[in-house]
């Protein structure tokens, strides 16, 4: 028998102890009168003096540490990742309370009623007069010094990495924070939150391999969405001139530090704005939100200081002449010309080419936040054309810490350019491009009864958290990241056969 074996046997015997107690060791509700960081954040400062008369409490938590000393014990109960300090002595709290405290295992859960004092080393502290017993934890903590450093039982046991490590916690707190920000400010400038279809008969709004499913009563296929833009233009068609949705897309693809399956997007449209109203929309967007996420536009990340007071600007051939690292720099005469565009790239076409030259050579040199803009037509199947250029749409992206976060451009809303644009990317198709987008004729409909001019953007939630978190990878970001499968964890066999003691 394993150690860790052991001591669940030995955890399952304690309930039989704290029974005879009269204790319940799955208890009841606890009515509360403070939360531990409130505590902290409201008497962390007060004196000992401050704290006479008695502050009474009613407080519940985890047990994180324990020590005994005779007929007294401190311990530490944690809430909400703080933790804060209380003193047990058998002579406040009566020979059956303290005996439960005796048989508490870290990781258990408690609550306590008592007042705030201060030891003899100063720190504030319960002094407790009664103990509930409110929930057995039958596997141990991590080890209190080192907490839980494996990664791969950290994400997959993300509720044992909350527990132990609080810092990932304010993670997720700041993840929050950033969806509430843009959330608040979208809807301040009249942008109303919709919700639209997560299994698709066709897959669209963006360049990607879809997963699929199966509907049994229609008995037909269907995909998980890779971006809920169609059916967001479809609202604008239909006088929904400012939407927004937060949304779960799924793209079947590579896992890596960036990339996740299933991420979330923020995306909204405008009627009668273009790409170049949507730029200055970001800026005003990302800046605030780093405010709200991290109190400043002044971000730290991976050791470089990133700025989003304010979002530079590139066309794209700009950005390849700028950041071009090496030798054979190139001019803005060559990024436009077809014969060295397609001499330094195998891609087919001369936009296609620019777009793969830009994301080799351009992509991780965007460390500030930079709105790249004026993509190529074969790239952007939903963009509407430069009217000086109709090689070229009118698009931007956004990249910060050598990542993409957004994606925006003028809407196109002639049904005529749109079907031809889908069958570029259906001959695209042909030619082996699996992530080319589909014909759509019910969009095409929607545009024939008349989509207002409009701008349309996405910004990902989970890189945008990285960066204002200063996380390294998309999977410190999200609760439950994709993984592969565990094995055997053999929990049913061990609790059926120590149900029997």
């Amino acid at each position: 028998m394993s150690l860790e074996d052991e001591l669940l046997k030995q955890r399952l015997c304690r309930i039989r102890e704290i029974e005879a107690l009269g204790f319940r060791p799955y208890g009841a509700r606890f009515e509360f009168t403070h939360e531990i960081p409130g505590i902290l954040a409201g008497y962390g400062s007060k004196t000992a003096e401050e704290l006479a008369p008695e502050v009474r409490v009613r407080i519940a938590g985890r047990l994180m540490t324990k020590r005994l000393m005779g007929k007294a014990g401190f311990a530490h109960l944690q809430q909400n990742g703080e933790r804060l300090q209380m003193y047990v002595k058998k002579d406040a709290v009566g020979e059956r309370d303290f005996q439960l405290f005796q048989l508490l295992d870290m990781g258990d859960i408690v609550g306590v009623e008592g007042y705030l004092f201060r030891t003899r080393t100063g720190e504030l502290s319960v002094h407790v007069e009664k103990l509930e017993f409110l929930s057995k934890t039958l596997l141990s903590m991590p080890e209190k010094f080192h907490g839980l450093e494996d990664v791969e039982i950290r994400y997959r046991q993300r509720y044992l990495d909350l527990i132990a490590n609080p810092e990932v916690r304010k993670v997720f707190v700041t993840r929050a924070r950033i969806i509430a920000s843009l959330r608040r400010q979208l809807e301040d400038r009249g942008f109303i939150e919709v919700e639209t279809p997560m299994m698709q008969p066709l897959y669209g709004g963006a360049a990607a391999r879809p997963f699929v499913t199966h509907h049994n009563t229609l008995d037909i296929d269907l995909y998980l969405r890779i971006a809920p833009e169609l059916y967001l233009k479809r609202l604008v068609v239909g006088g929904l001139e400012r939407v927004y949705e937060i949304n779960r897309n799924f793209r079947n693809e590579g896992l890596s530090t960036h990339h996740n399956p299933e991420f979330t997007m923020l995306e909204f449209y405008q009627a009668y704005t273009d790409y170049r109203g949507l730029m200055d929309l970001s800026a005003e967007l990302l800046a605030q939100a780093a405010v709200d996420a991290a109190g400043t536009t002044q971000i730290e990340y991976e050791g470089q200081k990133l700025d989003f007071g304010g979002l530079q600007r590139y066309s794209m051939r700009e950005a390849v002449v700028q950041f071009w690292q090496g030798d054979g720099r190139p001019s803005l005469e060559q990024v436009s010309d077809r014969g060295w565009l397609l001499h330094h790239s195998d891609k087919l076409t001369p936009g296609e080419a620019l777009t793969d030259i830009f994301e080799r050579r351009v992509e991780e040199q965007l460390i500030q936040p930079t709105l790249i803009y004026d993509y190529p037509v074969e790239t952007s199947p939903l963009s509407k054309n430069k009217p000086d250029d109709p090689a070229f749409v009118e698009r931007f992206e956004i990249y910060a810490a050598g990542m993409e976060i957004g994606n925006a451009y003028t809407e196109l809303n002639d049904p005529q350019e749109q079907r031809r644009r889908f069958e570029m990317q259906l001959s695209m198709r042909e030619r082996g491009n699996e992530e080319a987008h589909q014909m759509d004729e019910d969009y095409v409909r929607a545009l024939s009864y008349a989509m207002p001019p409009a701008g349309g953007e996405g910004i990902g939630i989970d890189r945008l958290t990285m960066i204002l978190t200063g996380s390294r990878s998309i999977r410190d970001v999200i609760l439950f990241p994709l993984l592969r499968p565990e094995g055997p964890i053999d929990m049913i066999n061990l609790l059926r056969e120590y149900d029997k003691l």
